[in-house]
Order: structure tokens, then C-alpha cells, then sequence
């Protein structure tokens, strides 16, 4: 019989390019089903435990009735005191609570969904290349219209950012940017963002910074807000995560800060699609805010440690060593693929790692075109297994120079 049912078509999913990232990804999971030994340096899933008192707090919280109806798609009014309290604390930025704060179910959700209510067909969005792919792919599923700006450094950045705009029509309504970054490690000082500011007004465009590492940072670098900018309110939001400062990755919890107009556009969108994380997880997330801190420290500390284990590892001298710049910030490495390898690409070369070192590491192709012939190593387990990994790295790299 022929089959009469109409064929679907999902006009933005068509639009949705392949994810590169997930195809290194089911090799591993394939290869552990195998019984393989894996050291999976690949997603950026956070491995350390949640703090017990945030925990404790989650769990109270929870037994609560009062917690057990529908919440506030903004978030609480203590959640959003707590969140500009933690501006004014650490980067001296005044903010009010009510006008220029919204709690987010983490910021991948509150970045994405801010971009499918501001953009429409036409809009145009300057995107850095490589970056965090919902970056990129909130643009397309907002049904926006992307222009991709290659990062290789700051200066040329802005060259970059300048030409984009000099040879789009119609001229761009947005801009977004994170910093420390993902997957490259990029850190900014705060003249970076004064200039970013400058150009935003000078061109009328809305800039959307993704701060998820605000916290993450080794070898006394301190990332700065872009809300420390004077005047950077009037065209600036802000997302802030909770996942690796606080370990709160699978809890989905963070907040947004900044202009009042943009705060307020994102408020309407989650009236109309949440009411916010669960009550117990909003009041937990005010705890690990207003606590002790140094569980941040040590978090940090564990990322610094893993970092110095794995690059030490890799540049060890005497077998195949593979010399790379130690990041100031994130939880990642961002690694040139060994010479020996370029011809490969990172795709490919990711592959040879999983199948030869036992090792899975993200291939930069998947964050952007100017990510390719660079690999991101996530260090998400501990520094014994991340030892296991680069002597596993080691070998390959010495049978190559020997072959």
C-alpha cells in the first residue's frame, strides 16, 4: 500500500546545520558499550559534587508544601536580590532587583530564548566564530540571520567586528559575545568591553554576553562584567550560570542582569513558556549566592590543578610531547592540533584519539569554521584519569614521530 501521510516539513530544523560535536560523542558511548576504557575529556558536563549545603538547603526546601506549586517564571524576589547583591559584591555593579534581573533555568535557556523573542526574519546577528554553539544556533532557530565574526585575537576582532558591519545590509541588531570563552579560553580585560560598548552604541546594537565563567578563572586573572562599563546598561544583558562556580550544572540555574527594556523582553517570553525552576532549587540557588564562597575556591582550585596535570602531562619531554598555552579561565584546554596531524582535521584527529589514546576531546570544527585545526579538552574527571588520557596522547604522538 502507499503511504499517503503528508511528509512534514520542519522549516527550522532543515535550517539547523549537522551537530558536529555529538558525532565524536556516540563513537565514545559506543565505545564504552564495547567495554573500552574511555577517558571522556569531550562534553563540558561538570563532575563535581553539588556543596552539601546547598544540597541540605534543596532537599529542605523541598519537603516545604509551600514550594510545591507553580513558582515565578522572573524568579523569586530573594533570587534576584541575592543576584544583585552578588554584582555589587564582586564587580561593583548597582543593580535593581525588580527592573534589571530575571532568574534563568540556566543561561543556555535564558541567552536562546531572549534571541527567539528580540529576532525575527531579517534580523541580523554578529556572531564571534569559534564560539558556544547555541551562540550561533539561537540565531537560526529564531529564524534570524547569522553573520559569523572570526575571533583570532582582540584587535583583530574588532577589525572583524567593523567589516561585518560595514558590508551587511540591513545593519546588524545584535551582537553576542562571552568572555572567558568557550571553547578558545579567550580572556578580555574591561578596556575590551569599553570598546565593545562604544561600537554598540555607535551602531544601535544590543550586545548579549554569555558570563557562564565569571568565576572560573586561575593564575590571579579576574574576568570582568561588561555591566562595569559606564553606560553599558543602556545596551547590554548579562547571563551568569551557577553550573561551574557552584557545581549546579544538572540543577539548571542562573540569572540575567542589565538593561530593563531587554530584562523586561525576556520576562514576557518565560511568562509565556515557564514558570520558572523549581521554588526549591530558586532558594537553594540564593543559598550557594549568599554562603560561604570558598567552595568556589576550591572548585576552581580542582579546575587550575586538572589543567597544569593534563598540559604538564602532555609536554613532558622525552616522549611525544605536544606543547599548549595553559588557559587563565574556563574548565576547558584549547589545543592546536600536533603538526603531524593538521592534514587530518580536528573532526578526524578526534576520532584517532578515541580509537588509537582512548581519549575523546571535542573537535573545534564543531564550535565554527575558524575552530578547525584546534581540539577543546573538557576537564571533567579526575587528574588520575586525565594522567591516563595524556600518557594515552603521548604514545600515539611518539608512534607518529617514529613512523
Amino acid at each position: 500500500m502507499t503511504d499517503i501521510r503528508p511528509r512534514h516539513d520542519f522549516n527550522k530544523l532543515n535550517r539547523l546545520p549537522p551537530y558536529i560535536l555529538s558525532e565524536v560523542t556516540d563513537l565514545a558511548r559506543a565505545a564504552r558499550r564495547k567495554g573500552e576504557d574511555i577517558v571522556d575529556l569531550g562534553m563540558g558536563n561538570p563532575d563535581l559534587p553539588t556543596p552539601p549545603h546547598v544540597v541540605e538547603k534543596i532537599v529542605d526546601a523541598a519537603r516545604d508544601p509551600r514550594n510545591h506549586r507553580y513558582s515565578s517564571s522572573q524568579g523569586i524576589p530573594n533570587l534576584r536580590r541575592a543576584a544583585t547583591e552578588w554584582y555589587d559584591r564582586r564587580h561593583g555593579v548597582k543593580l535593581d532587583p525588580d527592573t534589571e534581573a530575571i532568574a534563568v533555568i540556566g543561561a543556555k535557556e535564558g541567552l536562546s530564548h531572549f534571541v527567539l523573542m528580540t529576532i525575527g526574519s531579517g534580523d541580523v546577528v554578529l556572531v564571534p566564530d569559534p564560539a558556544y554553539p547555541i551562540h550561533q544556533y539561537s540565531v537560526i532557530i529564531a529564524g534570524g540571520d547569522l553573520r559569523t565574526v572570526p575571533l583570532t585575537g582582540t584587535e583583530d576582532f574588532f577589525a572583524n567586528l567593523e567589516q561585518a558591519v560595514t558590508l551587511t545590509w540591513p545593519r546588524p541588531k545584535m551582537l553576542i559575545l562571552s568572555f572567558p570563552a568557550n571553547p578558545t579560553t579567550h580572556v578580555v580585560d574591561l578596556s575590551f568591553f569599553e570598546r565593545v560598548v562604544d561600537f554598540a552604541r555607535a551602531h544601535n546594537l544590543m550586545v548579549l554576553h554569555d558570563f557562564a565563567y565569571a568565576e572560573v578563572a586561575f593564575d590571579g586573572c579576574k574576568p570582568p562584567s561588561i555591566l562595569e562599563v559606564p553606560g553599558a546598561k543602556d545596551i547590554a544583558i548579562e547571563f551568569i550560570s551557577l553550573s561551574k562556580s557552584h557545581s549546579m550544572a544538572g540543577w539548571r540555574v542562573g540569572f540575567a542582569c542589565g538593561n530593563p527594556e531587554m530584562i523586561h523582553a525576556l520576562r514576557r517570553i518565560k511568562s509565556y513558556l515557564d514558570y520558572g525552576m523549581p521554588q526549591a532549587i530558586q532558594i537553594a540557588a540564593i543559598t550557594a549566592l549568599r554562603g560561604p564562597q570558598d567552595c568556589v575556591e576550591e572548585n576552581v582550585e580542582v579546575y587550575r590543578e586538572r589543567r597544569d596535570v593534563l598540559i604538564e602531562g602532555l609536554g613532558q619531554e622525552g616522549e611525544g610531547c605536544w606543547e599548549i598555552e595553559k588557559p587563565l579561565a574556563t574548565m576547558f584546554v584549547w589545543a592546536p592540533i600536533p603538526a603531524p596531524f593538521e592534514s587530518l582535521g580536528s573532526l578526524e584527529f578526534s576520532k584517532l584519539l578515541l580509537r588509537e589514546a582512548k581519549v575523546a576531546v571535542s573537535p573545534g570544527i564543531g564550535f565554527g569554521p575558524t575552530g578547525e585545526g584546534y581540539v577543546r579538552f573538557a576537564l571533567v574527571e579526575n587528574t588520575n584519569r586525565i594522567r591516563q588520557a595524556a600518557r594515552g596522547i603521548r604514545r600515539l604522538l611518539k608512534q607518529a614521530r617514529e613512523a
